[in-house]
């Protein structure tokens, strides 16, 4: 790998792709040239990096001759058609959406967990779901301390998630309830101005959604533990910024509090914000635009054998994917 690789970002102009701009700019990543590939409507707009306007081109077969690294954030459909040939074209593709997170070929990479899976890449490397990334940042690290069963546990998630449209709507409903208006929606099935809604992605067979299992399937893949099992249910709230997750955790081995808040104060990239004394505890406020994530709310379960509860905050556009990305590609040049 090129120690000042020319890299791609796909999707540039969305909610995602944006932060992976200024996340390469801010963590000082050895871009030796940045080119940015977005659809045939954005052609013609620009974005800044290093104080530098950055044309953007749009995205065809061709794009990817001489490009060392494509970090993709455009959805599923694009990253079926285009990381393929990508990587055909030599580059490295780090994708954020679910596309190959299953693929026994395709890396599925949290580099404070697995980083070492990188190395076995064969041109696509996968980031994974938002919210099973930021619930590992603290669940793997009491794995490796008393060994995880089995967690229960129900997500906080925020609009921005699904994308900018889904912030104006937020924003719109607001205005609307307030001012005594009909609320109009487009993004969402109901209302989530002043309302949750228990359903994120689409609904399986078995009741679950798609968004739910990712916990299990991902977890799985990513801790290197086949027996994991997760219980989850996901609910989008009116959050701008920043997914929570309330988790309940069964372990093999006995645990306290002490034990687990002496593991989870060395964990990379996270933060304990744990004292309710004096109201401190994670927040999806003051967890956003924060590369790290938090956690709080340590205390035993009391309805689990050697259980554990916690509360987990942190951004879903840098942890739960343009950080995540750009540490992957940290990963790539080391």
């Amino acid at each position: 790998m090129n120690k000042n690789p020319h890299v791609a970002i796909v999707g540039a102009t969305g909610a995602v792709g944006i932060e992976m701009i200024k996340t390469l700019e801010k963590r000082n990543f050895p871009v030796g040239k940045l080119t940015l590939l977005a659809s045939a409507r954005s052609v013609g707009k620009t974005l800044k990096f290093r104080g530098t306007d950055i044309a953007i081109t749009e995205l065809t077969k061709d794009s990817f001759a001489g490009i060392d690294i494509a970090l993709f954030s455009a959805g599923g459909d694009i990253s079926r058609e285009f990381a393929p040939i990508a990587a055909k074209a030599g580059c490295v593709v780090v994708d954020n959406s679910s596309a190959f997170r299953q693929d026994d070929n395709v890396p599925l990479v949290v580099p404070e967990i697995n980083a070492a899976d990188v190395r076995k890449h064969k041109g696509i490397i996968a980031n994974p779901n938002c919210t099973t990334a930021i619930t590992l940042m603290a669940l793997y690290p009491l794995h490796q301390a008393f060994g995880v069963k089995r967690i229960f546990a129900s997500s906080y998630q925020a609009v921005s998630g699904t994308g900018a449209k889904a912030l104006e709507e937020l924003e719109r409903q607001v205005g609307q309830i307030v001012n005594k208006q009909p609320v109009t929606k487009e993004v969402y099935p109901h209302q989530i101005a002043f309302n949750v809604l228990p359903h994120v992605d689409s609904f399986l067979p078995t009741g679950y959604t798609k968004e739910e299992m990712k916990m299990e399937n991902e977890g799985r893949k990513i801790m290197h533990l086949e027996n994991f099992r997760a219980s989850v249910t996901c609910v989008r709230v009116p959050v701008y910024r920043s997914h929570s997750i309330a988790v309940s955790a069964e372990f093999d081995k006995p645990v306290t509090v002490e034990a687990a808040r002496a593991v989870l104060l060395k964990a990379p990239g996270l933060d304990v914000v744990d004292d309710p004394a004096n109201k401190k505890y994670p927040m999806p406020l003051f967890t956003s635009e924060k590369y790290n994530c938090e956690v709080g709310r340590i205390r035993m379960d009391c309805a689990l054998d050697n259980g554990l509860a916690f509360w987990v905050s942190g951004d879903q556009l840098l942890k739960g994917a343009a950080l995540n990305a750009v540490q992957i590609a940290e990963e790539l040049v080391k």
